[in-house]
């Protein structure tokens, strides 16, 4: 007999495949639309440039000319996109100016050396742009490899010098390079990991066997450093030291990790480990052992805490975008100016200069910051629970006073302010435990604030949206949504994100609106990821209160960093950031990975660099049984009692461009391996009418997919020739 076989739309990765019958179990770039399975839409890059970094905000915006401009943020330089064409507009901390002979190579070495008066704050991975160059004498390199191009820190050497690292060795050792050098406003590090606190003991804590020496030969900062070889330090004596495992060394305020000893020298040795900076140390330097270690300001052996990545905030007040380095300052671009593309966005100037989030309040104009400092211009009275806003339409304007609109307000619920997300009737503010409501009522007190949420905090700063007048997010105990009451969202496959979820590197998660299709979608790190790698998504068009259809995608394809909606450009953009080894196209010695700009639902491909790629897509159903049926006085009920042969399907597809291909999986028992028809896979074209497949199993699941370019599919209602068989 015939048997259609339908599915509710949806994945459901909360039970087995045999307890999911007549649901999906997975699946990648598939979605659901009007309840059926449907391959997703395509992607196309937008230029045909590799950002540096990875990108971490992404902001669209129309100046009064009609221009449209897409700012993306990476962790290293802010990028105004337009026309195809980047533009670097990232603000400068420091102009060093003309600098006379302090630029120097050795012979055969790609690394040089840039002396500048100071490198405090400095660190590997910051930003330099040169200008007005004059190469060191017989160095083999050219003006031009150097004039107005921006080059990454390799290493801060001590506290005035710092390293490049360019493409080619120079041909000689010369120390009389002319240059003119500006350092990037520093953002953050690309990755979110975690790092090492400090002890709880007594003041100054306790060594037990307490054992010190001295440096036999200095140590320099590079990777490892050395007395001796390149993983060996050596010392005087290393007498009473431990000798076996990883054991922990202190040079300075260094720390210092090594896996042997010899009489007089550390082996295996790894630098700045445990939270602490690699350094220059000179000889006869205290060497002192960490290894028992455990006191009052001293970093813990165990990691304890996170050090969070290079975020920004991105808004505009009218044709001025406002963007703000996470726990740092705010910046503004005029993006009217005749030059807006040549201009660089500058420090707002009045505003605080550390803060965690940023927007703007419309349409009362308000700029507003988010656990931001108590006292303007002072970073150490950052309070992570403070809030402060601007005057009405003054950025500048910070301190309230009787005729201006600026205040401040502290929240109670919770540690540290979170998030923050525009909503269409409040700005929404989570903290790592609570959901308030921030609304403008004017004066005399501008806004007035609401708890309306507890035990429902933000895992990440971007973790949330507000769509149709429902907020959405991420907490660290599951998916909730505000509509008036706070809710907490039945999920189908939240076992599955969270079980497999990279807590340390939350603040990745990003969430993102496709109005196109109805989608909430969460971009996410799973446990053994440091940067996105999967998907879930939620259907608010199409779900019910009965029935949420919840779906992921695990394609690395798939994987974005930032999301942004339809609504400047017309179709959704969206970032994707790759950490390998890909150079960028405006910074010479990257190591921080590269992102790619996209634009969404443009076909039904990948196009890359100008090369378009198919985009494979699946899905697999659960575990279904014969129907029940009554024969010949025989029942047969769809338990899997009895073993069913199918002998062929007819399929249904709404849409189908190129071929489709069918399997069918088999079992006889739930944990039984699932073995495919020995016929198949079976490839469909649009002609199929019929398949014969001599399949034979207790339970049949059924997974389409394609691999191939243009290849698209959207599915109908499948129907199987099944006949019962006996028992065994």
């Amino acid at each position: 007999m015939l048997q259609k076989i339908g599915f509710l739309p949806g994945f459901n990765k909360q039970v087995t495949p045999t307890g999911a019958e007549a649901m999906w179990t997975e699946g990648e770039n598939v979605r659901f639309r009007y309840g059926t399975p449907e391959k997703i839409g395509g992607w196309s890059q937008l230029g045909d440039k590799s950002l540096t970094g990875a990108a971490r905000a992404l902001h669209q915006m129309v100046n009064k000319e009609g221009i449209k401009y897409a700012i993306i943020g990476t962790n290293r330089i802010l990028y105004a996109y337009s026309g195809g064409v980047y533009y670097d507009i990232h603000p400068i901390k420091t102009d060093f100016g003309a600098l006379t002979d302090k630029l120097s190579c050795d012979s055969g070495s790609p690394i040089l050396t840039i002396t500048l008066s100071t490198t405090a704050g400095m660190t590997a991975g910051d930003i330099l742009l040169l200008e007005n160059v004059t190469p060191p004498t017989g160095s083999g390199y050219s003006a031009s490899d150097f004039d107005n191009k921006k080059f990454m820190i390799t290493t801060v050497v001590d506290a005035t010098s710092v390293t490049i690292t360019m493409g080619s060795n120079a041909n000689s050792t010369a120390t009389d390079g002319d240059l003119s050098v500006k350092w990037f406003y520093p953002v953050g590090p690309a990755e979110q990991v975690g790092v090492y606190g400090y002890g709880i003991s007594q003041w100054g804590g306790s060594v037990t066997g307490a054992q010190t020496t001295l440096l036999n030969g200095a140590l320099s900062a590079n990777a490892y450093g050395t007395g001796g070889s390149g993983t060996t330090i050596t010392v005087d004596s290393t007498t009473g030291f431990p000798s076996t495992g990883t054991n922990y060394i202190k040079v300075d305020n260094e720390e210092i990790s090594y896996t042997g000893i010899t009489s007089t020298t550390f082996t295996g040795i790894t630098r700045n480990v445990r939270g602490t900076t690699n350094a220059s140390h000179l000889d006869n330097a205290t060497v002192t052992n960490y290894s028992d270690f455990s006191g009052w300001g001293q970093a813990a052996a165990t990691t304890d805490k996170v050090a969070e990545p290079g975020l920004w905030s991105l808004d505009n007040l009218g044709s001025t975008l406002v963007a703000l380095i996470f726990n740092g300052p705010i910046f503004e671009w005029d993006s009217d100016a005749s030059n807006a593309t040549a201009t660089r966005a500058t420090i707002v100037s009045g505003a605080p200069t550390a803060s965690r989030d940023m927007l703007v309040s419309t349409p009362d104009r308000h700029l507003v910051l988010f656990g931001t400092e108590t006292t303007i211009g002072d970073t150490t009275t950052q309070d992570d629970m403070f809030i402060r806003f601007s005057s009405q339409e003054d950025i500048n304007t910070w301190a309230p006073t009787a005729i201006n609109s600026a205040g401040t307000q502290r929240l109670a619920a919770g540690s540290r302010i979170m998030g923050a997300k525009l909503g269409r009737n409040a700005i929404y503010i989570w903290t790592d435990s609570s959901l308030f409501t921030m609304r403008f009522v004017g004066q005399p007190f501008t806004f007035a604030y609401e708890q309306v949420g507890t035990n429902c905090g933000l895992i990440g700063k971007n973790a949330a949206v507000e769509v149709d007048g429902a907020a959405y997010w991420m907490s660290d105990n599951g998916f909730f949504r505000f509509t008036g009451k706070l809710e907490s969202m039945d999920c189908f496959v939240e076992d599955y994100v969270y079980d497999d979820l990279n807590t340390t590197s939350n603040q990745f998660i990003y969430c993102g609106i496709n109005n196109l299709f109805g989608e909430v979608m969460w971009f996410y790190p799973t446990a053994d990821s440091n940067v996105v790698n999967r998907c879930v998504i939620y259907s608010y068009l199409d779900s019910t209160a009965s029935r949420p259809i919840w779906y992921t995608n695990a394609s690395s394809a798939f994987s974005r960093s930032t999301w942004i909606d339809s609504a400047i450009f017309g179709l959704p953009h969206a970032t994707l950031y790759d950490a390998g080894t890909d150079t960028s196209f405006d910074v010479t010695g990257n190591t921080d990975g590269i992102s790619i700009y996209y634009e969404h639902e443009t076909g039904v491909n990948q196009i890359k660099g100008g090369v378009t790629s198919a985009i494979a897509a699946n899905i697999l159903s659960g575990d279904f049984d014969i129907t029940q049926d009554q024969r010949e006085g025989i029942t047969f009920r769809g338990d899997g009692e009895h073993i069913m042969r199918v002998s062929r399907f007819l399929p249904d597809f709404i849409t189908q461009a190129g071929n489709t291909v069918v399997e069918l999986d088999l079992r006889n028992f739930p944990n039984q391996t699932a073995a495919s028809s020995s016929l198949g896979p079976f490839t469909i074209t649009s002609s199929t009418n019929f398949q014969s497949c001599r399949a034979r199993g207790r339970s049949v699941a059924v997974k389409i997919s394609n691999s191939a370019v243009d290849s698209n599919w959207k599915m109908g209602t499948f129907r199987l020739d099944v006949h019962a068989g006996g028992r065994r």
